[in-house]
Protein backbone atom coordinates (compact mmCIF):
# COMPACT_ATOMS: atom_id res chain seq x y z
CA UNK A 1 0.00 0.00 0.00
CA UNK A 2 1.46 3.38 -1.04
CA UNK A 3 0.99 6.13 1.50
CA UNK A 4 0.17 9.68 0.52
CA UNK A 5 3.48 11.63 0.63
CA UNK A 6 1.63 14.87 1.33
CA UNK A 7 0.37 13.52 4.66
CA UNK A 8 3.85 13.83 6.18
CA UNK A 9 4.88 17.08 4.51
CA UNK A 10 6.13 19.71 6.94
CA UNK A 11 7.58 23.18 6.35
CA UNK A 12 10.53 22.58 8.67
CA UNK A 13 12.75 25.54 7.80
CA UNK A 14 9.86 27.98 7.86
CA UNK A 15 8.79 26.59 11.22
CA UNK A 16 12.28 27.37 12.54
CA UNK A 17 11.66 30.96 11.46
CA UNK A 18 8.42 30.94 13.46
CA UNK A 19 10.30 29.84 16.57
CA UNK A 20 12.87 32.54 15.85
CA UNK A 21 10.34 35.34 15.77
CA UNK A 22 8.26 35.25 12.57
CA UNK A 23 5.14 34.07 14.37
CA UNK A 24 2.74 35.72 11.94
CA UNK A 25 3.65 33.35 9.07
CA UNK A 26 2.29 30.33 10.94
CA UNK A 27 -1.14 30.53 9.32
CA UNK A 28 0.43 30.58 5.86
CA UNK A 29 2.57 27.56 6.72
CA UNK A 30 -0.44 25.65 8.02
CA UNK A 31 -2.33 26.57 4.84
CA UNK A 32 0.45 25.12 2.65
CA UNK A 33 0.69 21.92 4.69
CA UNK A 34 -3.08 21.45 4.57
CA UNK A 35 -3.26 22.20 0.85
CA UNK A 36 -0.64 19.53 0.20
CA UNK A 37 -3.08 16.99 1.61
CA UNK A 38 -6.35 18.35 0.28
CA UNK A 39 -5.84 20.61 -2.74
CA UNK A 40 -2.28 20.95 -4.12
CA UNK A 41 -3.40 23.66 -6.55
CA UNK A 42 -3.61 26.16 -3.72
CA UNK A 43 0.06 25.65 -2.83
CA UNK A 44 1.25 27.99 -5.58
CA UNK A 45 -0.72 30.91 -4.16
CA UNK A 46 0.22 30.15 -0.57
CA UNK A 47 3.94 29.66 -1.35
CA UNK A 48 4.21 33.04 -3.05
CA UNK A 49 2.33 34.70 -0.21
CA UNK A 50 4.58 33.06 2.40
CA UNK A 51 7.87 34.18 0.83
CA UNK A 52 6.50 37.65 0.21
CA UNK A 53 5.40 37.98 3.84
CA UNK A 54 8.77 36.79 5.13
CA UNK A 55 10.66 39.22 2.87
CA UNK A 56 8.56 42.17 4.01
CA UNK A 57 8.98 41.25 7.67
CA UNK A 58 12.76 41.00 7.41
CA UNK A 59 12.99 44.21 5.38
CA UNK A 60 10.94 45.96 8.06
CA UNK A 61 13.09 44.59 10.89
CA UNK A 62 16.23 45.74 9.11
CA UNK A 63 14.68 49.16 8.42
CA UNK A 64 15.05 48.77 4.67
CA UNK A 65 12.52 50.73 2.66
CA UNK A 66 10.26 48.94 0.19
CA UNK A 67 7.22 50.07 -1.73
CA UNK A 68 3.81 48.45 -1.52
CA UNK A 69 4.04 48.20 -5.31
CA UNK A 70 7.20 46.06 -5.18
CA UNK A 71 6.57 42.58 -6.49
CA UNK A 72 8.13 39.48 -4.95
CA UNK A 73 11.26 39.29 -7.16
CA UNK A 74 11.97 42.95 -6.41
CA UNK A 75 11.51 42.40 -2.66
CA UNK A 76 13.87 39.44 -2.70
CA UNK A 77 16.49 41.30 -4.73
CA UNK A 78 16.34 44.28 -2.38
CA UNK A 79 16.68 42.01 0.62
CA UNK A 80 19.61 39.96 -0.65
CA UNK A 81 21.44 43.12 -1.75
CA UNK A 82 21.13 44.67 1.70
CA UNK A 83 21.62 41.69 4.02
CA UNK A 84 25.10 40.49 5.04
CA UNK A 85 25.05 37.27 3.03
CA UNK A 86 28.72 36.70 3.84
CA UNK A 87 29.75 36.79 7.52
CA UNK A 88 31.99 39.79 8.17
CA UNK A 89 34.74 37.47 9.46
CA UNK A 90 34.85 35.75 6.06
CA UNK A 91 34.57 38.79 3.83
CA UNK A 92 37.96 38.00 2.29
CA UNK A 93 36.81 34.59 0.96
CA UNK A 94 36.08 35.75 -2.59
CA UNK A 95 35.53 32.24 -4.03
CA UNK A 96 32.97 31.46 -1.36
CA UNK A 97 31.30 34.79 -1.98
CA UNK A 98 31.02 34.07 -5.70
CA UNK A 99 29.45 30.72 -4.92
CA UNK A 100 26.94 32.34 -2.59
CA UNK A 101 26.11 34.95 -5.21
CA UNK A 102 25.32 32.14 -7.65
CA UNK A 103 23.11 30.53 -5.02
CA UNK A 104 21.31 33.84 -4.49
CA UNK A 105 20.78 34.14 -8.23
CA UNK A 106 19.26 30.67 -8.07
CA UNK A 107 16.87 31.94 -5.39
CA UNK A 108 15.83 34.76 -7.69
CA UNK A 109 15.09 32.29 -10.49
CA UNK A 110 13.16 30.06 -8.09
CA UNK A 111 11.06 32.98 -6.94
CA UNK A 112 10.31 33.99 -10.52
CA UNK A 113 9.31 30.41 -11.27
CA UNK A 114 6.95 30.36 -8.28
CA UNK A 115 5.40 33.65 -9.40
CA UNK A 116 4.89 32.37 -12.94
CA UNK A 117 3.37 29.13 -11.71
CA UNK A 118 1.10 31.05 -9.40
CA UNK A 119 -0.02 33.33 -12.23
CA UNK A 120 -0.69 30.39 -14.55
CA UNK A 121 -2.18 27.86 -12.14
CA UNK A 122 -3.01 29.66 -8.89
CA UNK A 123 -6.65 29.71 -7.87
CA UNK A 124 -6.63 33.32 -6.66
CA UNK A 125 -6.46 34.68 -10.23
CA UNK A 126 -9.86 34.60 -11.84
CA UNK A 127 -9.97 33.45 -15.45
CA UNK A 128 -12.68 32.54 -17.92
CA UNK A 129 -10.39 30.03 -19.61
CA UNK A 130 -9.43 26.65 -18.24
CA UNK A 131 -6.08 26.77 -16.45
CA UNK A 132 -3.73 23.78 -16.41
CA UNK A 133 -3.91 21.82 -13.17
CA UNK A 134 -0.61 20.66 -11.70
CA UNK A 135 -0.27 17.59 -9.52
CA UNK A 136 1.16 16.89 -6.09
CA UNK A 137 4.73 16.52 -7.37
CA UNK A 138 4.77 20.05 -8.80
CA UNK A 139 3.09 21.49 -5.72
CA UNK A 140 5.61 19.81 -3.47
CA UNK A 141 8.67 21.21 -5.21
CA UNK A 142 7.18 24.71 -4.97
CA UNK A 143 6.40 24.25 -1.27
CA UNK A 144 9.89 22.90 -0.58
CA UNK A 145 11.47 25.81 -2.48
CA UNK A 146 9.45 28.34 -0.49
CA UNK A 147 10.34 26.55 2.74
CA UNK A 148 14.08 26.61 1.94
CA UNK A 149 14.04 30.26 0.88
CA UNK A 150 12.23 31.46 4.00
CA UNK A 151 14.52 29.42 6.25
CA UNK A 152 17.69 30.63 4.53
CA UNK A 153 16.71 34.29 4.57
CA UNK A 154 15.71 34.24 8.20
CA UNK A 155 18.91 32.45 9.27
CA UNK A 156 21.03 35.02 7.44
CA UNK A 157 18.96 37.80 8.98
CA UNK A 158 19.31 36.50 12.53
CA UNK A 159 23.00 35.60 12.37
CA UNK A 160 23.85 39.28 11.89
CA UNK A 161 21.42 41.81 13.32
CA UNK A 162 23.47 44.81 12.24
CA UNK A 163 21.32 47.48 10.62
CA UNK A 164 21.96 48.60 7.03
CA UNK A 165 25.06 50.73 6.60
CA UNK A 166 24.54 54.42 5.85
CA UNK A 167 26.76 56.09 3.29
CA UNK A 168 27.28 59.31 5.25
CA UNK A 169 28.44 57.39 8.33
CA UNK A 170 31.71 56.38 6.61
CA UNK A 171 33.41 59.50 5.23
CA UNK A 172 36.91 58.06 5.73
CA UNK A 173 36.10 54.91 3.79
CA UNK A 174 34.31 56.86 1.07
CA UNK A 175 37.28 59.21 0.82
CA UNK A 176 39.65 56.28 0.50
CA UNK A 177 37.62 54.78 -2.35
CA UNK A 178 37.35 58.14 -4.13
CA UNK A 179 41.05 58.78 -3.60
CA UNK A 180 42.09 55.48 -5.19
CA UNK A 181 39.60 55.45 -8.07
CA UNK A 182 38.78 58.08 -10.66
CA UNK A 183 35.43 59.81 -10.94
CA UNK A 184 33.51 59.02 -14.10
CA UNK A 185 30.80 60.82 -16.00
CA UNK A 186 27.67 59.99 -17.92
CA UNK A 187 26.76 62.83 -20.29
CA UNK A 188 27.16 65.87 -18.00
CA UNK A 189 26.80 64.12 -14.64
CA UNK A 190 29.83 63.26 -12.50
CA UNK A 191 29.67 60.19 -10.26
CA UNK A 192 31.83 59.39 -7.24
CA UNK A 193 33.10 55.78 -7.14
CA UNK A 194 32.08 55.38 -3.51
CA UNK A 195 28.52 56.52 -4.21
CA UNK A 196 28.18 54.17 -7.17
CA UNK A 197 29.46 51.22 -5.15
CA UNK A 198 27.11 52.01 -2.27
CA UNK A 199 24.05 52.42 -4.48
CA UNK A 200 24.66 49.63 -6.97
CA UNK A 201 26.38 46.99 -4.81
CA UNK A 202 25.51 47.66 -1.15
CA UNK A 203 26.61 44.20 -0.04
CA UNK A 204 30.01 44.63 -1.74
CA UNK A 205 30.28 48.06 -0.10
CA UNK A 206 29.69 46.43 3.30
CA UNK A 207 32.27 43.71 2.67
CA UNK A 208 34.95 46.18 1.58
CA UNK A 209 34.09 48.44 4.49
CA UNK A 210 34.72 45.57 6.91
CA UNK A 211 38.08 44.91 5.24
CA UNK A 212 38.91 48.61 5.47
CA UNK A 213 38.05 48.69 9.17
CA UNK A 214 40.04 45.52 9.85
CA UNK A 215 43.11 46.38 7.77
CA UNK A 216 43.13 49.87 6.28
CA UNK A 217 42.11 51.86 9.31
CA UNK A 218 45.55 51.34 10.85
CA UNK A 219 47.23 53.13 7.95
CA UNK A 220 48.10 56.75 8.49
CA UNK A 221 47.18 59.44 6.00
CA UNK A 222 50.64 59.39 4.38
CA UNK A 223 50.46 55.67 3.62
CA UNK A 224 46.98 56.01 2.15
CA UNK A 225 48.02 58.95 -0.01
CA UNK A 226 50.97 56.90 -1.19
CA UNK A 227 48.69 54.04 -2.23
CA UNK A 228 46.49 56.45 -4.16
Amino acid sequence: MVTNPSATFEMRSAREAIRGGLEHIEEQILAIEQAMQEEPGFVFDFAKSLVESACKSILTERRIYYSRRDDLPKLLKKLTQQMPIMPSTESHATDVRRGLEKAINGLHLTIRGICELRNETGFSHGSVTQRPRLDLAQARIVAEAADSIVGFLYRVHTQDRTLPIKYNDNPDFNGWIDGTHDDFSVIDTIFKPSEVLFQMEPESYRVYLVDFRNQGEGLDATERDGDA
